[in-house]
């Protein structure tokens, strides 16, 4: 089917991936180089001594050619054995696809429920790993930002409620949608394995995904008995040392992700999540005007990265994200699994400033009066009003 060439510039206002900014694309636009010539060891350090800058950690940063469903179970198969007990927390769809792979690889999950409308609770997780005497579970399973629901987890308490309950298990946490968009402190808050991915934050395509790794994860995969090959953390570390991979690298991938690393750096990681948190509550604010739900209940887990907007039961968010693509050129994230349809996402994270902002809100609004919808005039205004004041 023939589509009609729609002028100006799309509109990718999902929550990931996100759009990539003309100077990663030029980075990326270079010719493919030997993988184990000298030029090639040069950026591959390059890459992998700038994303620990972005982790925030001296420790080891693993960066696989694949995407965050691959760095996770990377996380898994490196550190825990088949009919082990994890504890997961049921923030939503990526969550649970977090718990449903640790299943397939015969790895036992205890999950704890939430309503999706809310991060994880630290005190639920210190009350079950209290229980836990014998020290059964091995590793606490928690999403930083759960891209489907717009909610946060609060990833220092979920440490210091392991702390404080005596547990040795290690802590995973999945930041595919919160590194370079939101404060994440790998060493500082005491994480053993970071699952990310290039996507969203880092502004580039999809591709690329890491595990952060303590000294702790590291000495437990070397005796856990999983099997594994491709996503084997030891083959990768030694490879690293010499600026090489154990197979074919992504090697374009690599030079987006050194010039991503450089652009962070310049304006400054506190800036960046600055404009973050700036450009989420604005969001939220127009929300509110509208006379609609943001579906994230609990103001401290608001997420910078997004904004999962309810519709009214009458309505369809996935009609709603249709009207808008075809009359302005602009992708909303739809509602996953028991949200499809009752939600549509609003990313503003990545390469974004105040007018993509004004753009993105405009277009909702008047996607809302197309679509029929009920709502109150004046959320993008509102939005504005509170960009200039801030």
């Amino acid at each position: 089917m023939n589509k009609n060439y729609m002028p100006g510039k799309h509109f990718l206002q999902l929550p990931g991936p996100s759009n990539v900014p003309d100077r990663i694309l030029r980075a990326m636009d270079y010719p493919t180089i030997d993988h184990r010539g000298p030029e090639f060891s040069n950026l591959a350090n390059d890459c992998l001594e700038g994303i620990k800058t972005i982790f925030k950690t001296k420790s080891n940063v693993i960066i696989y050619p694949a995407s965050g469903t691959g760095a996770w179970e990377a996380a898994l198969v490196n550190t825990l054995n088949e009919d082990d007990l994890v504890l997961m927390v049921e923030t939503g769809h990526f969550a649970s696809l977090w718990n449903k792979m640790a299943h397939r690889l015969g790895i036992k999950t205890e999950f704890l429920k939430t309503d999706w409308q809310r991060g994880a609770m630290p005190e639920k997780i210190y009350e079950r790993l209290k229980k836990d005497t014998e020290q059964q579970i091995k590793a606490v399973c928690v999403v930083h930002n759960e891209t489907s629901t717009g909610s946060t987890s609060r990833i220092k308490e979920v440490r210091d409620a392991i702390n404080s309950a005596n547990h040795d298990a290690l802590l995973m946490v999945d930041t595919i949608s919160g590194l370079a968009s939101m404060e994440y402190k790998h060493d500082e808050w005491g994480i053993d394995i970071t699952v990310s991915g290039s996507q969203k934050g880092l502004m580039l395509p999809p591709g690329l995904s890491f595990n952060a790794i303590s000294e702790k994860a590291i000495k437990i995969s070397k005796k856990s008995v999983m099997r594994r090959s491709y996503w084997d953390w030891e083959e990768q570390i030694e490879a690293n040392r010499y600026g090489s991979f154990p197979y074919t690298p992504a090697t374009n991938l690599l030079y987006g992700l050194k010039e991503a690393i450089k652009m962070l750096h310049e304006e400054g990681l506190e800036k960046v999540f600055k404009r973050h948190d700036r450009h989420a509550k604005a969001t939220r604010l127009a929300v509110q005007a509208w006379g609609l739900e943001v579906l994230c209940k609990e103001e401290r887990d608001y997420s910078s990265v997004l904004t999962a907007v309810v519709l009214p039961e009458t309505h369809n968010a996935d009609n709603l994200r249709r009207i808008i693509l075809e009359n302005f050129n602009m992708s909303l994230g739809n509602g996953l699994s028991k949200l499809s349809g009752k939600v549509f996402r609003i990313g503003h994270l990545g390469d974004f400033n105040d007018l993509m902002l004004m753009g993105t809100l405009t277009g909702i609004e008047m996607g809302l009066d197309l679509a029929g919808i009920p709502h109150q005039k004046g959320g993008a205004a509102r939005a504005s009003e509170a960009l200039i004041k801030s």
